[in-house]
């Protein structure tokens, strides 16, 4: 916590729902985890109201759950809940590919393919896991924008957050942003040549892996966890 600076501007409350966050999806806090609100505000450095309203937020996102002692612990994925976000994924996501071949116009196709450009580039680099998974996300965000579906990008806001803890674990294993960028690249070309069923195809495709491998993920450290 040494580094954690509050900015006075912005609410108290809000930057530790930010940090909190952060240090969820780094891994410095565990699915399943019990947060101690007491101890996170020693260790801030502040009062527990700011932390226990941050907390809040986290627990609207769906990244911690009640427990009943009245505090909290760090969600869970489970294999139901990605089988249902996946579902969700699936439907919309294809959605967004038929809408960008009809809606976006010229120079926004051209920067999905810049984003392709700049995702290759930074694996050849070797940069940290967290970017690649940024650059993962902008470009499904991007297509999502170039919809011109606002009522779209609202649905899948409402997952979004459950949505990048999946990709954090997502990434696990070797090649893996490879693989998805290359799936990535076979859903952008039927956009360009304005073939909906073959870039629908190729996204549901791209999502089912992702899914599958994500479950698999998962059910390597109920093992792992199982056999200590």
């Amino acid at each position: 916590m040494d580094n954690f600076k509050l900015d006075k501007p912005t609410p108290y409350y809000l930057q530790f729902y930010s940090q909190l966050k952060k240090m969820i999806f780094d891994g410095i806090f565990k699915p399943g985890e019990r947060l101690n609100e007491t101890q996170l505000a020693k260790d801030f450095g502040v009062s527990r109201s700011p932390v226990r309203e941050a907390m809040r937020l986290l627990e609207k996102d769906g990244l911690l759950t009640a427990d009943d002692r009245n505090g909290f612990v760090i969600y869970s994925l489970s294999v139901k809940d990605v089988e249902e976000i996946y579902q969700i994924r699936m439907s919309l996501e294809s959605l967004a590919v038929e809408l960008v071949i009809d809606e976006a116009a010229e120079s926004e196709i051209e920067l999905i393919e810049k984003q392709l450009r700049e995702t290759e580039e930074a694996i050849h680099k070797g940069v940290k896991e967290t970017e690649i998974i940024s650059l993962n996300e902008t470009f499904h965000q991007l297509l999502v924008e170039f919809s011109h579906n606002s009522q779209l990008a609202k649905l899948l806001e409402h997952v979004n957050v459950l949505i990048h803890f999946c990709r954090v674990l997502n990434f696990k294993g070797d090649d893996r942003a490879e693989v998805i960028l290359h799936e990535h690249r076979k859903v952008f070309e039927e956009i360009k040549k304005g073939d909906k069923t073959k870039a629908v195809h190729y996204m549901t495709e791209h999502l089912k892996h992702d899914a599958e491998h994500l479950k698999g993920v998962l059910k390597a450290q109920e093992t792992d966890e199982s056999s200590r």
